[in-house]
């Protein structure tokens, strides 16, 4: 009984495990905090960025299959393309110009340089939609890692402390054991969102790059009937 009423008076709160925590062990929590808090800031942004990309993507779809004159629609772009869509069209069709001569013949070759000018386009959107999700990947499969050796490090010194005081009581053993258990959880908090959120996002990323690769195609093979009719 006495022992009972001596761990119910101990304060398990989070905020009380964390104040009685070793420094170790204390530095592990805060670490895992941090990379929770900036996997959810990626995550966030991530969503956003790319329903924006989806968003742009099947408005400028909407005008390029509008029926107005390709040239219309690049000069009505300019210099300024607001979406990925657009930097891939607006690439494709800088290297279709270019590749006229002043008296309107086509350089040889053209169509490879507009699909090579269209891929670094793709390439470049590619590495901005999967930018961060490294983060993720990397506090996915390390946070628990990081937690447990949080964990092992208090209960080592949980048991050290009963070595010293020699009581093996519920109310000595039970604060250390629930300090070093908090830095699992915490591990545990951080790399659940992150492991689902990263193979989301991961595909998300691959679908959108799929549909750009897409409409390149489909562009090359519009300019390869005009070049085929010039």
């Amino acid at each position: 009984m006495e022992t009972l009423q001596a761990a119910q008076a101990i304060d398990f709160s989070l905020l009380a495990l964390f104040a009685r925590a070793s420094l170790t062990v204390k530095v592990v929590m805060v670490v895992l905090i941090l990379m929770s808090f900036w996997a959810w800031a990626i995550i966030i942004q991530k969503l956003l960025a790319f329903a924006a990309a989806r968003t742009s993507a099947g408005r400028f779809d909407r005008s390029f299959w509008s029926g107005e004159p390709l040239d219309d629609l690049y000069d009505r772009i300019g210099d300024t393309p607001r979406g990925a869509a657009e930097r891939i069209f607006a690439a494709g069709m800088t290297e279709w110009r270019r590749s006229h001569r002043d008296d309107g013949a086509l350089i040889p070759g053209a169509d490879q340089r507009i699909d090579r000018a269209m891929n670094v386009a793709i390439q470049r959107e590619e590495s901005r939609l999967m930018r961060g999700l490294s983060f993720l990947a990397t506090t996915g499969a390390t946070a628990p890692f990081i937690g447990l050796f949080g964990t092992v490090w208090g209960i080592k010194n949980a048991f050290e402390g009963i070595a010293v005081s020699q009581n093996t009581n519920l109310a000595v053993v039970a604060p250390g054991i629930a300090e070093a258990l908090l830095a699992t959880a915490l591990g545990l908090l951080a790399a659940i969102p992150a492991v689902v959120f990263y193979n989301k996002l991961s595909g998300d990323a691959d679908r959108i790059v799929g549909n750009y690769e897409t409409f390149a195609d489909e562009f090359s093979t519009l300019l390869s009937r005009q070049m085929a009719a010039d």
